[in-house]
């Protein structure tokens, strides 16, 4: 790695190598992961995170959606195991309950809308999940109306925020650098911030710091996030060393090929999914 300043670094190709897999392994010793995402007109961004995860080597993929696009998600995912969540709370806790305890990571919040339903599932994962947790997109959203839950985490977590997002969680960025701002939020609440875009930071509660050296701006396009969380959940499952920051630079390793493939402007979150097939080789 590159060191910019202190606890500060830049990430290389040679930095994010992929250790090589046994021989002898199983589909069980590559994690086994939990996105809760989707609602009625947002049927994509759970789709592009379980494909993403998939095609990233977790082990095992469980896509929990609610209830009303269930049918849609079954039909789009044949490698994810989808399952409906009803739209009551309780019922809906009922369900996911006994799936939380048995994962190695879980993500939460693309597409999962701003409602009610969609706040308290949100805050009982943090409250309650073993297992790392990412929050990204409308978990977010979530989290920035009631801070406060942060305080009270049963595991590690990794908030995703594009700097839109990040606004609504601190005013770090009027007043400091994207790293500096960052890594402050990260040390003031104890959590893993990933802060999207342009040289993307991770700043871990360690005080940490990784910038990354991948990615384009063909990737300013809806989906493109989700694609990144369904990564970062694969290589937390698979307990990847330094998986965070890893899962960014391969992101964008992945954008970039698909930028040359296809240029900036024509390029999809899908064709980065498959570009994942040639980077991560």
């Amino acid at each position: 790695m590159v060191l910019l300043q202190e606890n500060t670094w830049e990430v290389t190709a040679s930095d994010a190598a992929l250790p090589a897999r046994d021989e002898n392994a199983h589909k069980g010793c590559f994690g086994r992961v939990l996105i809760v995402a989707g609602s009625v007109g947002f049927t994509g961004a759970p789709t592009f995170a379980a494909k993403a995860a998939v095609r990233s080597g977790a082990g095992l993929v469980y896509l929990a959606v609610p209830e009303p696009i269930y049918a849609i998600e079954a039909v789009k995912n044949d490698e994810a195991m989808v399952f409906p969540l009803p739209v009551t709370v309780p019922a809906a806790l009922r369900e996911l309950a006994p799936r939380l305890q048995k994962c190695d990571a879980v993500l939460v919040g693309p597409g999962l809308s701003l409602s009610a339903w969609a706040r308290e599932l949100t805050y009982w994962i943090l409250e309650n999940s073993p297992a790392p947790v990412i929050v990204d997109a409308d978990g977010i959203t979530a989290v920035s109306a009631h801070i406060d839950v942060l305080d009270k985490l049963s595991c590690p977590v990794i908030l995703t925020p594009h700097e839109g997002e990040f606004s609504r969680l601190s005013d770090g960025l009027t007043r400091l650098s994207r790293a500096e701002a960052a890594r402050e939020f990260a040390l003031r609440h104890g959590v893993t911030v990933v802060l999207k875009g342009h040289r993307t930071v991770t700043a871990q509660p360690d005080g940490c710091c990784y910038i990354n050296t991948t990615g384009n701006p063909g990737m300013a396009t809806g989906g493109s996030g989700d694609v990144l969380a369904g990564m970062m959940l694969a290589f937390l499952g698979q307990r990847l060393p330094g998986a965070v920051w890893k899962a960014v630079y391969w992101h964008g390793a992945a954008g970039d090929a698909c930028a040359a493939r296809y240029g900036q402007y024509a390029m999809t979150p899908t064709d980065m999914t498959d570009c994942l097939k040639s980077v991560l080789r």
